[in-house]
């Protein structure tokens, strides 16, 4: 098959490629998603596969969503950020565009791109760890990517890892990503600066001396001034990102985690203290091979894209 089409429907925008067989985007456009219109949405995804079409022979779409899919990779069963409830996305896009789709959730598209083109490639057992505000994922085994029964399987960031801990988005209480994530970053780096504001100099300088405006970039920047507040922050948040590797790791013996999304660009800040969390945590240690630990190569956006486009291609 030749080219197809990779949209990311996320809850803020569509972002929306033309992928050919070796992973390579040729071209992109986005759009805003007008998050609370279901009609309005299902327009702006035609919008934007109409444009990329003009100049392009493509032969199928993938469709990458943020929420619960259903195993026929037909309906959209529940997206958080989205006003979709049941919603026979797939048939309704091939409808319109004469095109075969197919619905993938967002982070198992972008896991797939990372196991097909980026980071995984060449590893049959992987696990993605997506960090970015919260913590997605995808997992393949034995090549193929895990759906789960009724394919809604690796929601990981919503393992418990404290019971009765933080309330999440969930509903649930001390899911993982309320540890682990880009949010429980900044919650960690605001709390050091105003607690302690005497080991964030930098982190308050960049912020205007304003706790409440330190953002994750901020936090960045200034552990790279090697400011000890932020350092600290990456160290507490590694550290409870390789506690839920190590966990992972006991239950599906990957041969890689890939961890990728907008924290992941913070680099050896937020790897080594999970690495160095993930082998004093697994299960066995000293007496089994571990699994790699990797950046990313791919954006977010670029990700879910490429890994939308390859499954259509492969649907």
């Amino acid at each position: 098959m030749g080219l197809t089409i990779g949209v990311d429907i996320g809850g803020t925008k569509i972002a929306a490629g033309v992928v050919d067989e070796s992973g390579r985007v040729l071209r992109t456009t986005r759009r805003e998603t007008p998050a609370g219109d279901t009609a309005a949405t299902e327009d702006a995804i035609v919008g934007a596969i109409a444009e990329l079409r003009e100049g392009h022979e493509v032969e199928a779409v993938g469709l990458g969503a943020a929420g619960f899919v259903d195993p026929d990779r037909s309906i959209v069963v529940f997206a958080p950020n989205l006003a979709w409830r049941d919603e026979p996305l797939r048939d309704a896009i091939q409808r319109r565009t004469g095109l075969p789709a197919v619905v993938e959730n967002d982070a198992n598209a972008a896991a797939w791109a990372e196991a097909t083109f980026g980071a995984g490639a060449g590893e049959s057992h992987l696990v993605v760890v997506t960090v970015g505000t919260g913590i997605g994922g995808g997992i393949i085994l034995d090549g193929r990517l895990l759906r789960g029964r009724f394919g809604i399987g690796a929601e990981i960031g919503h393992i418990t890892m404290v019971p009765e801990g933080r309330r999440c988005g969930c509903g649930n209480h001390g899911c993982w990503e309320q540890y682990a994530s880009g949010r429980a970053l900044v919650r960690e780096a605001r709390y050091l600066a105003r607690t302690a504001p005497e080991t964030a100099d930098r982190l308050l300088a960049l912020a205007d001396d304003r706790a409440g405006a330190i953002d994750g970039p901020i936090i960045t920047a200034a552990a790279q001034a090697e400011d000890e507040a932020a350092l600290e922050s990456f160290r507490i948040v590694g550290t409870w990102l390789g506690y839920g590797i190590a966990d992972l790791a006991a239950i599906l013996d990957p041969g890689m985690f890939v961890i990728a999304g907008g924290v992941a660009h913070a680099g050896d800040l937020l790897l080594e203290p999970a690495w160095q969390a993930y082998l004093a945590r697994l299960t066995g240690r000293g007496h089994r091979p571990h699994a790699e630990l990797r950046m990313g190569r791919f954006s977010g956006d670029e990700a879910g894209i490429i890994g939308a486009g390859d499954l259509a291609r492969r649907r």
